[in-house]
């Protein structure tokens, strides 16, 4: 189905419950309405970062306190995925504050991610940019997925960053398609964007071809130093409507609340998931900023009665696909 950003707008326009009650039954249409995947997000090299992303502490160009430190060793790493395994999670996440990886550093993240694997975890990895067969790379050492977000609209996105380009990002899904990685591709809300925009960057991962097999939505958390720091907050059935659309729009994706969860009552985070919410990012820190705590987390599973996957599912999924994906030889690109 093609979801043009007029028809993805006309979709938050609907009345609240009639949106709920469509993106609930999509959702159960898919997926087991009662379980939620488990991912864990770890900073491996954290700060100095030569972009200008507006919303990010770990920004050089921004003053937030965030100390830039070098790429972390092997066995802090695995130390913690193990703890990440203990407590849940299915799928374990490395994130660099780097515009992209040097082809020294890059060895490193591929012996990470293969003792990680040998772990019985899926791994995820964002490193920004990849140049010419480096996803290969990734893919040879066995990552499953790559996360390389959209962030916002293409209208709004120049008013928020400035030294990467919208089809930079393209251009780089594009090589973790080609590489046949599955997808991790999201956004960011809360930022000062419209409901047009938000609209937009539904319609944008919509039509990725295929569309991203995880689709994180952040909402925005609002750190002094940044230009975004002050920025209003988002409406909370604003950011459940987005969910809900995500959800009707990408049928099959996992979509993952994000960056925001420690701002969230209970009660939104629930509404969330009944809207289709179904990933989580879990640990006490997501990157440098706060995250609910685990023992939270499941306390509020048990009183919604819902059950944690262990992700072997999609990686059965995963081993499937990933030839026919790499024997097609094509890459996303998206203009809603």
């Amino acid at each position: 189905m093609t979801h043009t950003t007029h028809a993805v707008e006309d979709l938050f326009a609907r009345a609240f419950f009639d949106l709920l009650f469509e993106a609930h039954t999509v959702h159960r249409r898919h997926f087991d309405a009662n379980e939620i995947q488990i991912s864990t997000l770890l900073s491996i090299k954290t700060g100095g970062c030569p972009e200008d992303c507006g919303y990010c502490p770990q920004s050089r160009r921004h003053e937030t306190g965030v100390q830039d430190e070098t790429l972390l060793g092997i066995d802090e790493v695995l130390a913690a995925a193990r703890r990440a395994k203990a407590g849940g999670a299915g799928r374990f996440c490395m994130g660099a504050a780097w515009r992209g990886p040097k082809e020294r550093d890059l060895k490193r993240v591929t012996e990470m991610i293969a003792a990680i694997r040998g772990l019985g975890l899926e791994t995820c990895a964002t490193l920004g940019l990849l140049r010419e067969g480096q996803a290969e790379q990734l893919a040879e050492a066995g990552l499953d997925y790559y996360n390389h977000n959209l962030d916002t609209s293409p209208e709004f996105y120049k008013e928020v960053i400035g030294t990467r380009t919208y089809d930079d990002r393209l251009e780089t899904l594009a090589r973790v398609r080609k590489a046949g990685l599955k997808v991790c591709c999201g956004g960011i809300v809360g930022m000062g964007e419209t409901r047009h925009d938000r609209a937009g960057l539904i319609a944008q991962l919509a039509a990725l071809d295929p569309p991203p097999e995880s689709v994180p939505i952040n909402l925005l958390v609002r750190v002094p130093g940044t230009p975004l720091g002050d920025e209003p907050s988002l409406e909370p059935f604003e950011f459940v409507r987005t969910i809900a659309v995500a959800r009707i729009c990408l049928p099959a994706s996992r979509v993952r609340i994000a960056a925001g969860r420690e701002g969230m009552s209970e009660e939104l985070q629930a509404l969330c998931y009944f809207a289709g919410a179904n990933s989580i990012f879990a640990g006490d820190v997501l990157l440098t900023t706060p995250n609910p705590k685990v023992a939270a987390d499941q306390a509020l599973f048990a009183k919604l009665g819902l059950k944690t996957s262990s992700c072997a599912g999609d990686r059965a999924a995963q081993t499937a696909d990933r030839a026919a994906t790499h024997d097609a030889g094509s890459g996303p690109r998206a203009r809603a």
